[in-house]
């Protein structure tokens, strides 16, 4: 997946062969945040604008701009995987939180 960044925000790029452009969407929003250019310049410019623009506009209306992660995760999981996650961690001597952050880690870096 091609990706770029700007202000914390990160954008899925894609190109479109039919039009000949490259669109780019932000990610983790409920907002929808999207862009395009025809160059990879022109789509950085495009990024930048989307997402200041969207920033001005919530400054605008007096709310908080949503936030791509706020660092707090929320999971439900089978009982016996949340026991042998619990039980992994105690191995290492580790949290639960401490082990599924390096988890999390090595499988976003594959």
């Amino acid at each position: 997946m091609n990706t770029m960044t700007y202000a914390g925000y990160t954008a899925r790029i894609e190109f479109d062969e039919r039009d000949g452009i490259f669109v780019g969407r932000v990610l983790g929003l409920r907002s929808v945040i999207s862009f395009h250019g025809e160059t990879v310049s022109k789509l950085r410019r495009e990024l930048k604008l989307a997402v200041d623009d969207y920033l001005l506009d919530c400054k605008e209306q007096g709310i908080d701009p949503e936030k791509p992660a706020s660092g707090r995760v929320l999971l439900r999981l089978p009982p016996e995987l949340h026991a042998s996650a619990l039980v992994a961690a105690q191995a290492r001597q580790q949290s639960l939180n401490q082990w599924a952050v390096q988890a999390l880690s090595q499988a976003v870096a594959a």
